[in-house]
């Protein structure tokens, strides 16, 4: 029986982070989705609002992973499942510095520069325990405001200003 020789490209993702050791911390995805420089601790919060748990593929989340740029940051890879522009808009709320790569075939195919949405629907729930929204068989509408440090938005119906730290549920 003869044995083939596999280049050592091939054994090499082209995804992936090396401690100091040389330890692979995350590896790579043939086809899929990346999102990428997300802020510490950010990456369960974005699973959440995409609901990418229901979404039965593949998910690799990296947490306080090391980077030369932001120190710290999480990552999520996504196998079989791409994200579309809404969904990485939406993304923009919770991590306006991060960027979505398109994986196919082990290569970046596209990437998408991120834009925070004007309005959000369907997917906050209001904080405003008084809202409409939370007592009514009806979808939410917040406007997006950014502001300096941080992101903003305000109910329609209940005209209440929250920062984005302040929304505690999506409706999923």
């Amino acid at each position: 029986m003869q044995h083939k020789t596999i280049p050592k490209h091939y054994l090499r993702p082209r995804w992936s982070f090396l401690t100091q050791d040389k330890k692979l911390l995350v590896s790579a995805i043939k086809n899929g989705t990346v999102i990428d420089h997300i802020n510490a601790g950010q990456a369960l919060k974005i699973i959440r609002f995409l609901n990418l748990a229901a979404q039965n593929k593949l998910v690799t989340v990296g947490l306080n992973l090391p980077s030369k740029l932001m120190k710290t940051k999480d990552l999520i890879k996504v196998e079989d499942w791409e994200i579309t522009p809404e969904e990485a808009n939406q993304v923009a709320l919770i991590a306006p510095q991060s960027t979505i790569n398109i994986i196919i075939n082990y290569q970046v195919s596209k990437k998408f520069a991120l834009k925070l949405p004007e309005k959000i629907e369907h997917l906050l729930v209001c904080p405003n325990p008084k809202c409409i929204t939370n007592h009514e068989p009806m979808d939410s509408f917040f406007y997006v405001k950014p502001r300096k440090q941080t992101i903003e938005v305000k109910c329609r119906y209940c005209e209440k200003q929250f920062s984005l730290n302040e929304i505690k549920d999506y409706k999923i």
